[in-house]
Formats: structure tokens, C-alpha cells, sequence
């Protein structure tokens, strides 16, 4: 009897601990590119939200396709176990092309370097890089025209950046 009684609870405790080894700290609650036209940027920008217990001395390392080619781009963000939203955002990006899915993987890495929990994601644009300048339309805190696309005579120089992949 008793040893039935062992065995039944052990078939018990196992599924709790399987589980917990599986539990989601976060989820991708929104996805996106940013494209400003005052300044010519185009960025990726993702947001998890918190589902579970964050380790204090946890850092996201999030990678993102180069939509100009070559290796993705990587960023470490440290997460702070009191933010219920973790905003991840690349660096600016080029060539961003309409309708073109763009991966993005995301690791939740504790302080000692295990990894907790991977994401991956991808972003579609529903607008083509090319609707920004090449160039800033502004220059500093004061928005000041820029005199490389606004020029003395008049004209306007918007650029294009013509060296992406098709």
C-alpha cells in the first residue's frame, strides 16, 4: 500500500516540475517599424510583456535581420524585474522593403549566463523605405532645416538611397 501511495505521488509532483521549467516570463505583445521622416530613421521595435517572475540581473539579447544584408543586428537590453513592458529597439536600419517578413529572435539570459526563455518573431513593413529621405529634414533640438536637403536656392534634396538589395 504504501508503496503505491509513493509511486502515485511522485506521478503527481512531475507534471507541476516539467511545467515550471516550460513557464513564459514574457510574450511579444506588439511589433513594429518606426519610420520617422524628420530625422530618416527606420528602427524595429518590439514589446514583451511580462507574464512571469523576472531574475533580478536578467538581460534580453535580441537579434534582427539586416534588412541591407549582411549579419543581424544585435542588441543587450537589461530587464529590471519591476517592468511589467520590456521595449527592445534596434539601432537604424536601411532598405526596409514593403511586404518582406524580417525575423527577430529574443533570449532572456539570467545573470549567470543560462538562458531562460527564446522568442522569435517576424516584422512585415506595409510601407517601403523608400517614402523617407536619405538625409535628415532636420538638425537639432530647434528642428532646424537642414541646409543639405533644404537648399539656399530653394530647391530640395530629399537623396536616395540607391545601394540596397533588391
Amino acid at each position: 500500500m504504501m508503496r503505491r501511495l509513493m509511486v502515485f505521488s511522485l506521478m503527481v509532483l512531475t507534471p507541476a516540475a516539467c511545467q515550471r521549467e516550460t513557464e513564459k516570463l514574457v510574450e511579444v505583445s506588439g511589433h513594429i517599424f518606426v519610420f520617422n521622416y524628420r530625422v530618416a530613421s527606420a528602427t524595429y521595435l518590439v514589446t514583451l510583456k511580462k507574464t512571469g517572475p523576472i531574475p533580478d540581473g536578467t538581460v534580453a539579447i535580441a537579434k534582427f535581420d539586416d534588412p541591407a544584408g549582411g549579419e543581424p543586428i544585435v542588441i543587450n537590453e537589461k530587464i529590471f524585474p519591476a517592468w511589467d513592458k520590456i521595449t527592445l529597439q534596434s539601432p537604424n536600419v536601411r532598405c526596409v522593403r514593403k511586404d518582406k517578413p524580417y525575423s527577430v529572435e529574443i533570449r532572456l539570459v539570467d545573470a549567470g549566463g543560462r538562458t531562460l526563455q527564446e522568442l522569435k518573431t517576424q516584422l512585415v513593413s506595409d510601407v517601403d523605405q523608400s517614402v523617407l529621405p536619405s538625409k535628415p529634414l532636420v538638425l537639432g533640438a530647434g528642428y532646424e532645416r537642414n541646409p543639405e536637403v533644404f537648399k539656399p536656392d530653394g530647391t530640395v534634396d530629399y537623396g536616395r538611397d540607391d545601394d540596397c538589395p533588391a
